[in-house]
């Protein structure tokens, strides 16, 4: 595909709990190769090395909710400290980046996009996305109907004080 592909894409599940990424993307790079990292953040300390060693050329990092309601977006109790490291490395690292939010109606509120955008100051690209309910992980989820466009694009235009660029996807 040399001439066709000018990167990889590394995404999950999570990838950073993934044994050996740190040796695959080295060998990505000596084809010389772009490299994109997805990542929930969650662990700093393989992201710390991964730009350390210049093995990322870019990185979008979601961040699933507001603080408080931050474990109930990910299902599992969460320590923030961990997210914020995460946000903070992206942020002073130089590459490319981008945060982004999947926009489910019950956890993320549109009161709740100026907290997360703070949270991100700074940032070059902040992405809201709209929330499809076809096929989610929990089936009650199914039954939540997506925010309409028009709350999507004012939520993205609140963002704006705080992030160099927004967009919205999937409208």
């Amino acid at each position: 595909r040399r001439g066709l592909v000018d990167g990889v894409v590394i995404t999950g599940g999570e990838p950073t709990l993934q044994r050996g990424l740190e040796d695959f993307l080295r060998k990505v790079k000596e084809l010389d190769l772009a490299t994109k990292l997805d990542t929930n953040g969650y662990r700093p300390e393989v992201l710390r090395e991964l730009l350390e060693r210049g093995l990322l050329d870019y990185v979008a990092m979601d961040i699933k909710a507001s603080p408080a309601k931050y474990s109930l977006a990910a299902g599992v109790p969460i320590d923030l400290r961990r997210i914020e490291e995460s946000i903070g490395l992206i942020l002073s690292s130089g590459i490319e980046h981008e945060f982004r939010t999947t926009v489910v109606p019950g956890i993320v509120a549109p009161e709740d996009i100026e907290e997360m955008a703070k949270i991100i100051a700074g940032a070059r690209k902040y992405v809201l996305q709209q929330f499809r309910p076809q096929g989610t992980l929990d089936p009650r989820f199914e039954e939540v109907a997506p925010y309409p466009a028009q709350t999507l694009l004012e939520m993205a235009q609140t963002a704006e004080r705080w992030v160099e660029e927004t967009e919205v996807r999937g409208l």
